[in-house]
């Protein structure tokens, strides 16, 4: 159901379960690990009213609350260096039999706990994140659907843009411009990956 990429790594889907909402994956090597994206391989969704918390466990410090997937979240990417901040919880409990192990060469394993509870228990863990975490949450507040329409429409027009310029042809895009349908569905490709990836913050970065 779940997986998880380290920046860096191959992916890995070797999820160890511990009870029916519990489950762990281990990370060796712990001392490389910045950014890790963990995310729903889309065989089984949520049931209704359901999503799951993200935990760390920094061998030695404990475990942190990193964030939160759902059917509307399927996918999360977090930093770890620098955020940690330990914490105390539930859902922790839980993991502690899973508890990090030294390597062979030294490094220590950690561990990336993830448990499945109702969307209602989640929200307030959320609301308790670091600002520094927070920002791998989603917004208590629906943004301006105009504003977004035309964040998403400049992004869109920049793309042919540039993907004109790249063709070569020198010529500006203007509204009698002629454009492929294949460009455009290789736009929303992209773009849709991006939002799946880390949402639309992307939109705000772009001139």
């Amino acid at each position: 159901m779940f997986g998880c990429v380290v920046a860096g790594r191959l992916i890995q889907t070797n999820l160890q379960q511990i009870d029916d909402t519990h489950a762990v994956f281990e990370l060796p090597s712990a001392s490389t690990i910045n950014h890790i994206c963990v995310f729903l391989l889309g065989t089984v969704p949520f049931p209704d009213g359901f999503g799951a918390t993200v935990h760390f466990h920094w061998p030695g410090k404990g475990f942190q609350l990193l964030g939160a997937l759902s059917n509307d979240k399927p996918s999360a990417i977090f930093r770890l260096r620098g955020t940690f901040s330990a914490q105390s919880s539930l859902a922790h409990a839980a993991f502690q039999a899973q508890g990090p192990a030294a390597a062979p060469d030294g490094d220590a394993t950690a561990v990336l706990g993830i448990s499945v509870e109702p969307l209602a228990a989640i929200q307030p863990q959320l609301a308790a994140l670091p600002s520094a975490l927070t920002r791998a949450a989603p917004p208590s507040e629906p943004a301006d659907p105009t504003m977004l329409a035309e964040k998403i429409v400049k992004h869109l027009f920049n793309f042919l843009s540039s993907f004109s310029a790249d063709s070569g042809s020198g010529a500006a895009l203007t509204p009698d411009s002629y454009v492929q349908l294949r460009t455009v569905t290789r736009w929303y490709e992209s773009f849709i990956s991006k939002v799946r990836l880390g949402g639309t913050g992307f939109l705000d970065r772009q001139e």
